[in-house]
């Protein structure tokens, strides 16, 4: 067997993760294909994990030419809480993405990247940055921080890296 794929830690350990590419054609005489990638999303969620996503996106985006697509999504699930739903709070927190994805897309600008794109949503991030996105998007390459929830919180909820390895379409590299 070729390429890459996933190793799947059965027993919790925090410390794994994976880069999972989708099939390609073996017309390559046998030799290692290098993928070029036209579309790299990157998802920006304030975490160190999504920081260092980020910086890897820019790298990768860099030595293929990409356009950098920048998303948080905010999950509707933050405001199930809120006891009455204050338009002013969802207001609030997509100001604060937005601020957060500007200033990320200024520091691509500096290091060299020239198509960049943005995008704030509400919804639930395990399935807009697994398939909804990257199809709308036509993303050919996923970047995500890996998690930093325990053993018992992934059993339960799941994490968005481990959502976005088992639906993607495209290739998917989780950074630690």
């Amino acid at each position: 067997m070729t390429g890459f794929y996933p190793i799947i830690n059965l027993m919790g350990n925090t410390k794994l993760f994976v880069i999972v590419l989708a099939p390609q054609s073996s017309m390559n005489g046998g030799k290692a294909m290098l993928q070029e990638y036209k579309k790299i999303m990157v998802g920006i969620d304030g975490s160190v994990e999504s920081a260092n996503a980020f910086d890897r996106a820019v790298a990768v985006a860099l030595r293929n030419d990409a356009e950098l697509l920048l998303v948080n999504i905010i999950d509707l699930r933050a405001f199930q809480s809120i006891s009455t739903y204050d338009t002013m709070v969802a207001e609030d927190t997509k100001k604060g993405a937005e601020q957060l994805i500007a200033d990320f897309a200024e520091e691509a600008k500096r290091a060299g990247i020239t198509k960049i794109q943005t995008r704030v949503e509400f919804g639930s991030p395990k399935v807009m940055m697994a398939t909804t996105v990257p199809k709308e998007e036509n993303v050919d390459l996923i970047m995500i921080g890996a998690t930093g929830l325990s053993y018992i919180e992934r059993l339960f909820i799941g994490s968005v890296a481990q959502y976005v390895t088992a639906h993607a379409k495209c290739d998917i590299l989780i950074v630690r």
